[in-house]
């Protein structure tokens, strides 16, 4: 859950990195292995979305749950019932088109599958890797009738979806992986593919004071950056303060048609 203290850190700063240390120096060695690999794999992958394909390969190949966010099975658990939840209070259906955006290994996306009527899930990943660990849960869960499609993309664009087709378009700890340009090629598009009426949620690592970046893995924003972001676009959007209620670091943003 975020606090107004952690809204105010910025975690590229040396000085938090000291501190950071001092009070954790169990997790010195493991922040200076990830920060070797990733220096290793921007080094071979120059443009961001090949640079995450490589990160995503490697965490998925140690552990499929640990490399979407969940250190454990029942945290993986935990986080997908939250996102289900949180949607189906919203007034998510059984009749309604979803677009999973990131769908990583269907932590949330089994739950969506499961409640949507037959063919009404999309979800796609840049990552091949956790797209294959996503079909191994949907057939855990003996999912294979409920016909989702499993896609990988290259980018955000969503030039291959139809137009105005998904009542719900959902990103989870997608954005919070993201450069600004990233972000602003997704808001450029989504609003295409969204139906009338439709919304896309997002959730984005919050701050409050200078936005930065860790590693080129974690990126943290203003709110009023992505909302302002979403209006370029010809989109409104509003920030969700009943999700700062849910026991998750991350924020989240709705964004819908102007009109």
């Amino acid at each position: 859950m975020t606090t107004s203290k952690n809204l105010l850190k910025n975690r590229s700063n040396l000085g938090h990195k000291v501190r950071y240390a001092v009070g954790n120096p169990g997790r010195i060695a493991p922040y200076l292995k990830r920060t070797a690999r990733d220096s290793w794999l921007r080094l071979k992958h120059p443009d961001h979305v090949d640079y995450y394909r490589a990160v995503m390969a490697s965490d998925t190949a140690r552990n499929p749950e640990a490399a979407v966010g969940s250190k454990t099975h029942d945290r993986w658990l935990a986080l997908g019932k939250m996102q289900f939840d949180y949607l189906k209070e919203h007034g998510l259906a059984p009749r309604h088109r979803m677009l999973d955006i990131g769908c990583g290994n269907l932590r949330a996306g089994w739950r969506f599958i499961e409640y949507l009527d037959a063919g009404h899930y999309y979800g796609i990943d840049i990552s091949p890797d956790i797209l294959i660990s996503a079909k191994k849960t949907l057939t855990g869960y003996g999912l294979q009738e409920k016909l989702p499609h499993l896609t990988i993309t290259q980018n955000l664009t969503l030039d291959f979806l139809p137009e105005a087709h998904f009542d719900v378009v959902h990103a989870h700890s997608v954005f919070s992986h993201s450069p600004i340009e990233v972000i602003d090629e997704c808001l450029a598009n989504v609003g295409r593919v969204l139906a009338p009426g439709g919304f896309f949620d997002f959730t984005f690592d919050r701050t409050e004071g200078t936005e930065h970046q860790v590693l080129r893995e974690d990126f943290y924003y203003r709110t009023e950056t992505l909302t302002a972001l979403a209006g370029k676009h010809g989109l409104k959007a509003r920030f969700m303060d009943d999700w700062e209620k849910r026991p998750h670091g991350q924020s989240k943003i709705r964004v819908s048609h102007a009109d």
